[in-house]
């Protein structure tokens, strides 16, 4: 019989290293409010359908736990949340509004760089969160007995970048009217 409590296989030092390194994780992903209303049914069933969606997008996020300033390994565990809503009209009718709050928590390691952990919390968990939340709003659409409903892919890397441009415009156009205000001495 071999005594398989050994492992020397793999050596520990690289292991606390790459234990070590800066990055993040998702450690859970749940819905934290979820809804769906049919103001019109049953009266919009019997209606020829045309819908007109409307789709919007937000999202924050919350520090949860962050580690102490001694601790050996800086962890900082954010709550991310993406709200997704879904408006269909058929005419002037209201056939469902689904709205969908999906929440993820991600754990970030030994990341100090305020921009670095704006674009993880504003954009990658974003991304990461979206394919629960597509799922979540088709299951609920179905559930309400309408058509197939699929949220066509969102790159919410790319939304984050383009607000933080227009964030900067804004700041230099601002910048721009104090000068100009500005008394002449």
């Amino acid at each position: 019989m071999t005594d398989n409590t050994q492992n020397t296989h793999e050596p520990a030092a690289p292991a606390a290293a790459q234990q070590a390194r800066p990055g993040y994780a998702m450690l859970r992903v749940y819905a934290k409010n979820c809804s769906l209303e049919t103001p019109d049914s049953p009266a919009i069933f019997r209606t020829p359908w045309k819908p007109e969606l409307k789709v919007s997008f937000s999202n924050h996020s919350t520090l949860v736990e962050k580690s102490r300033e001694d601790a050996p390994q800086q962890i900082d565990t954010y709550e991310v949340v993406l709200r997704v809503t879904v408006t269909c009209k058929v005419g002037e009718q209201t056939a469902f509004i689904c709205e969908v709050n999906q929440a993820g928590l991600f754990a970030l390691t030994g990341i100090k760089n305020q921009e670095e952990i704006d674009v993880i919390l504003g954009a990658i968990a974003p991304n990461t969160l979206f394919p629960y939340a597509r799922e979540a709003v088709a299951s609920f659409v179905n559930r309400g007995s309408f058509p197939a409903l699929n949220l066509q892919p969102v790159d919410f890397i790319q939304l984050y970048r383009a607000r933080r441009m227009q964030a900067l415009k804004q700041a230099q156009a601002a910048a721009q009217a104090e000068k100009k205000d500005e008394p002449v001495a």
